[in-house]
């Protein structure tokens, strides 16, 4: 999910705060005019526009403590109220109205590894989970595989031994295991695969279409559909790679590092991707709601907008370069987050958030009509490890060190 340098001190909780945040950077993003690649261009930002960056700022109500290394928060989609929060050991809370649920909604810790940057990293609720109780999870086994699966729900707690297990990857080093898991507006489900660790990319992933590290996939977990299903879900029959010998027919889009989360907006349908990067930029990947599917965000032949290693040739191909980047003077762990589509804080509406692990610093990006806009919001002393939706479209960010916090104006 982080920098690979930061591999051990991800594992001791206690102690990260202290180690990583140092000094205060004072670089900022950069944003990216990106040159012409096969993706169409942005989807036209919906009306009311949205409030001036310049004029923005944010600040962060407490909604619970007491977390022990917490990933990630959503809600079920279900209009319960009802928080779902993911620990690294294995675990699941609910927090309703701030008070979390004295019993786990979900413990496999037993079946997780957390060394290094393993753990139970990804949690999403079916579109029709209010109907058929269904969610899924991407987590590291005993033996550091990446493992999707699908479970069943009853009530304020999942089943004992419903899981179904979809798809096993395995992960050549510790680090770098993605982990997000996203519902399109297709009625697909996305999911996020780091390259595979060490540093650097040293097989070679990123780019190598037939496997499936260093990609977003997109599976169909419907259980009757038209997908070509010869697997234990579907394969889209329109995904990108999906009638072309010898590639991995699960791949959506490829050349990304590590994309510890990414997002789609609730409104448009685009697609949001915070890739964190190797030894000097981090960047903000985006896909419109019409694309295809089939970018190559460039790892590892670019970091950001540079080529890959410093000073290498610039390679041929098409490659679709991040809309923003920064260099480390800014952060040194992006943690991408959402458009903000909630009610109660108008002012943030239309704008997307986004952090960094390191150095706490949170900005606004937006689409105006000159293109890509950001502008920092916030300079924190939290360890910036996701951000979250609720069902209402409130926006929630998540502090590794124990905390969950609404997002507001300030």
């Amino acid at each position: 999910m982080l920098r690979h340098r930061l591999v051990i001190v991800i594992a001791l909780a206690g102690t990260m705060a202290l180690l990583l945040i140092g000094c205060k950077p004072t670089s900022t993003p950069v944003v990216v005019t990106p040159r012409p690649t096969t993706t169409v261009e942005p989807t036209a930002p919906a009306e009311p526009q949205p409030t001036p960056l310049g004029d923005m700022s944010v600040d962060f109500e407490l909604v619970t403590d007491g977390l022990s290394q917490p990933l990630l928060v959503t809600g079920a989609g279900d209009d319960s109220g009802r928080l779902f929060v993911v620990e690294k050991s294995g675990l699941v809370w609910i927090i309703r109205d701030g008070i979390r649920s004295t019993q786990p909604f979900l413990d496999i810790s037993g079946a997780v590894s957390t060394n290094s940057e393993r753990g139970l990293l990804g949690l999403a609720f079916s579109q029709s989970f209010a109907e058929d109780n269904l969610f899924y999870v991407d987590y590291t086994d005993k033996d550091g595989t990446t493992t999707i699966s699908r479970m069943t729900a009853s009530g304020d707690s999942a089943v004992s031994g419903s899981e179904q297990v979809l798809l096993k990857i395995k992960q050549p080093y510790a680090n770098h295991n993605g982990g997000m898991l996203a519902f399109g507006p297709d009625g697909d489900l996305y999911v996020a695969t780091g390259d595979g660790g060490s540093g650097g990319d040293p097989n070679g992933n990123g780019q190598n279409t037939s496997v499936l590290l260093g990609k977003l996939l997109r599976i169909d977990v419907a259980r009757d559909n038209t997908a070509v299903r010869d697997t234990e879900y579907g394969i889209p029959p329109d995904n990108p790679f999906a009638n072309t010998p010898g590639a991995s027919r699960e791949i959506w889009a490829y050349g990304l590092r590590n994309p510890w989360r990414f997002s789609f907006d609730r409104m448009t349908g685009d697609l949001w991707i915070g890739d964190v990067g190797q030894d000097a930029w981090e960047e903000i990947d985006f896909q419109p709601a019409d694309s295809v599917g089939g970018e190559n965000y460039g790892w590892n032949a670019y970091e950001g907008t540079h080529t890959y290693p410093p000073g290498a040739k610039a390679p041929k191909g098409d490659f679709a370069l991040p809309v923003v980047e920064y260099d480390h003077k800014a952060g040194e762990s992006v943690t991408g987050g959402y458009v903000y589509r909630g009610t109660t804080e108008p002012m943030l509406w239309g704008t997307y958030f986004y952090g960094d692990y390191v150095s706490g610093r949170v900005w606004g990006l937006q689409r105006t009509a000159l293109g890509f806009e950001t502008r920092e919001l916030a300079d924190t002393a939290y360890n910036v490890v996701s951000f979250g939706e609720d069902d209402a479209g409130e926006l929630y960010m998540v502090d590794f060190g124990g905390a969950i916090y609404r997002v507001v104006a300030k």
